[in-house]
């Protein structure tokens, strides 16, 4: 979960650049970096480690320029090394980069060919080559950068310096959010306004598509097909909560938002972009030869784990056993010689996912750890922990968490196939470039969320809900009927739709929202089938789909939401977003606590 920072203005930037990465650190801190224009020239600084190290290569080799751009980053691809630090450049551009780069073996071949020559392995130096030789083609810094930004596919955000233009800064953003801060005689580009907070209290945030011409005393935004467009400027309070929830009403609303970046971070932890394959840390186990995975965790981290069931069994081969932690250690489970078990916790605190830790590591297993928080309880008494990228989640409800984690267990599943000899190349290609396409299609969903609002009305009214999904939409529609309950206070449930006629069809009447999860894929026939047990006795379906499934089945449904077409492997991450959007805009149509629902916490640290 990287931060950026741009300022260009009058007096030096350097040390306003340090100090907004410094309020940005908890987005990451492996490695930072700044580039400056000095008498036109593009100038860097960057180092490994925490934002200090920085700071004291800034003292010993200080940087001059009234322009600059800033980047903390979080161990993406490639090791945290200068080398890969932020920013990227040559001599004609420099640019910091949050997200994921899809197309950027396609274009890498391309420039490749045309007699650029790459330094790094990672995707944000394709788009420096990309906007040189558009420049190279006598472009403007305008036109490059309007014509890479059609050439581009993925979830991203940019700012952007050219050497020469010392009163330019270019900013643009798809899935990932920026922001624009306006000064006197000053103006600024962030991730968010916690990172402009103290230069000015005057935003706007951009939308989706938009990209902006920043000069010291303008800023001109243009849409996704180029046309110049107006923003509401917004005045914030300098401090407070207003600044964390940003243009959001709720924190939980801006998490969910916040999900195609934290999902393409977490990614990049893993994925190596050249070689299209996972690579995880090395493990304190053989990952080709476990004899079991217990999985354990509370919750919708539990959740993550019965999806991570599905993805272990059918990919990897790997058997699993999976425990809610508040139960798992009082059945007193036998635990095999050489197993592993895994637990999964957002705060890293969670009481029962930490006592079922302990009496797994009691039974001798090695411990491996997903969880959010790195100097935690759950971390430190691990062998092995996988961090997720999501930085802090303050809503109750768990939102980019659930998909952080999802992210982070789909990436350990290929590297537990590929260790055991079960995924050869060309699918661990398939799966990874799926993953990569996540946060594009998580933004093209939450650019449309008005049907799900309009369905959270009919929601809205009901007493009863069920959800309903097949394979590994099981997992979701649970977890779309727990959301549902813990902030709207609607009594809801999840079943596996073929386990509908072996009891709930009985619930089933014209009074009763039925939720289906059904993907177009290998069970979509079986989960129709289902679908129609539910439409002969009345119930109102709302079908969660893709064009595919909505050309099919979509008539038996009274609404329909249509999805981005997938593959069935990423499917859970994907499907997960509009059951919270349809959950949040249900609980603000009832008027409940969204962040801060009735008897919940946000870290259960007792039994």
């Amino acid at each position: 979960m990287c931060g950026i920072i741009g300022i260009i203005g009058n007096a030096p930037v350097a040390p306003l650049l340090v100090d907004g990465l410094r309020r940005l650190e908890y987005r990451g801190y492996d490695s930072a970096g700044i580039a400056t224009l000095v008498n036109g020239s593009i100038a860097r600084r960057r180092a490994e480690g925490k934002l200090k190290n920085l700071a004291a290569l800034l003292d010993s080799e200080p940087l001059e320029g009234t322009i600059g751009i800033g980047h903390t980053r979080w161990a993406t691809h490639g090791r945290p090394t200068q080398a890969n630090a932020h920013p990227h450049a040559n001599d004609r551009v420099a640019l910091v980069h949050n997200g994921i780069i899809e197309n950027f073996q396609e274009l890498r071949d391309e420039l490749t060919q045309k007699g650029h020559v790459f330094e790094t392995e990672t995707d944000t130096e394709v788009v420096v080559h990309l906007l040189t030789e558009n420049l190279n083609q006598q472009m403007t810094p305008r036109e490059a950068v309007s014509e890479a930004l059609v050439r581009l596919q993925g979830a991203f955000a940019l700012a952007i310096v050219f050497a020469g233009h010392q009163d330019l800064m270019i900013g643009a953003r798809a899935g990932n959010p920026l922001a624009v801060g306006y000064g006197d005689g000053e103006m600024y580009l962030g991730t968010d306004a916690l990172a402009l907070a103290p230069l000015t209290n005057k935003i706007t945030y951009l939308e989706e598509g938009d990209w902006v011409e920043l000069t010291k005393e303008s800023a001109v935004v243009h849409d996704a097909m180029g046309a110049t467009v107006q923003r509401e400027i917004i005045q914030t309070a300098v401090s407070g909560a207003l600044i964390g929830k940003g243009q959001y009403r709720h924190f939980m609303q801006k998490e969910i938002f916040e999900q195609p970046g934290v999902i393409g971070d977490t990614l990049h932890s893993f994925f190596n972009p050249l070689r299209r394959s996972i690579e995880v840390p090395e493990m304190p186990f053989d990952l080709g030869n476990l004899p079991r995975l217990t999985i354990s965790a509370c919750g919708t981290a539990y959740l993550s784990g019965w999806v991570a069931k599905y993805w272990f069994e059918q990919l990897a081969r790997q058997p699993v056993e999976l425990d809610i932690a508040s139960e798992f250690r009082y059945r007193e489970a036998p635990m095999p010689d050489g197993g592993v078990s895994v637990f999964i916790s957002q705060s890293g605190e969670t009481i029962d996912t930490l006592g079922a830790l302990k009496y797994a590591k009691d039974q001798g297993q090695k411990i491996l750890s997903i969880v959010n928080t790195s100097g935690s309880a759950i971390a430190r008494e691990s062998d092995m922990v996988l961090q997720t990228v999501a930085g802090p989640e303050i809503g109750v409800a768990s939102t980019k968490a659930f998909t952080t984690q999802l992210t982070v267990l789909a990436c350990l599943a290929i590297a537990t196939a590929r260790a055991r000899g079960v995924m050869d190349r060309d699918m661990e290609a398939e799966l990874s470039s799926a993953l990569t396409e996540v946060p594009a299609r998580a933004a093209e969903i939450l650019n449309h969320d008005e049907a799900i609002r309009e369905i959270a009305q009919f929601v809205s009214e009901a007493r009863d809900v069920l959800y309903l999904g097949r394979g590994n939409m099981y997992p979701i529609a649970l977890e779309g009927a727990l959301k549902l309950k813990e902030i709207s206070y609607i009594h809801a449930e999840g079943y596996a739709a073929g386990e509908m006629k072996h009891g709930p069809i009985a619930l089933i009447d014209e009074t009763v929202p039925v939720i289906v999860c059904a993907p177009s894929g290998p069970l979509f026939e079986k989960t129709a089938s289902n679908l129609q047990e539910v439409v002969a006795r009345g119930g109102q379906v709302i079908l969660l789909s893709d064009k595919e499934g909505i050309a099919k089945i979509g008539d038996r449904a009274v609404m329909a939401i249509e999805l981005p077409k997938i593959h069935p492997f990423v499917a859970p991450i994907l499907y997960a977003l509009p059951v919270q959007l349809l959950a949040y805009h249900t609980a603000v149509i009832k008027g409940t606590d969204v962040d801060q629902p009735r008897n919940l916490a946000k870290s259960v640290t007792v039994e």
